[in-house]
């Protein structure tokens, strides 16, 4: 039975220093990278999104699964190591158990944002607010096709 950390295992660990940059925003993907030990940040256009310190933590699958270059600078808050999973698309493609796994992964983090921005949207039902919720639900519900690059199902949600 697969799984991201097992073959993580078999991929080459890396130490990063404090600051210093894993991925850098624009740049071509194609790896997967998963966090050993240590602390990641992940910022996009010079915004902090996220910090991410649990050990199999899973970074750089948006632009290997849709095919783009990154999306987001990740970088070490401290000393961290990671492993690389290189050409993670052909080795998800030849194991259908691991991509479900990795879709499991992604709707659960799916989950957790629809539901924070659910509590968001009931602390403030009115205001500015309400109008910047409705649009991230709008982008969360219905990515375009070409957006996604495959036919858009209207019934999922």
């Amino acid at each position: 039975m697969s799984s991201i950390a097992s073959l993580a295992i078999s991929g080459t660990a890396r130490g990063l220093e404090a600051g210093e940059v894993l991925i850098a925003e624009g740049d071509e993907g194609g790896n997967l990278y998963v966090l050993e030990a240590g602390q990641l940040s992940i910022e996009r256009g010079g915004v902090a999104l996220a910090t991410i310190s649990q050990p199999n933590a899973l970074v750089g699958e948006m632009s290997m699964l849709l095919g783009r270059r990154h999306s987001a600078t990740v970088r070490a808050v401290g000393p961290a190591t990671v492993r690389t999973i290189p050409d993670a698309r052909a080795r998800l493609l030849a194991d259908p158990e691991l991509s479900f796994r990795l879709a499991a992964l992604l709707a659960a983090r799916l989950e957790a944002t629809s539901a924070f921005l659910v509590k968001q949207s009931q602390q403030n039902p009115s205001g500015n607010e309400r109008g910047l919720l409705a649009s991230i639900f709008a982008a969360l519900t219905s990515p375009s096709e070409a957006e996604i690059g495959v036919v858009t199902r209207h019934d999922l949600f």
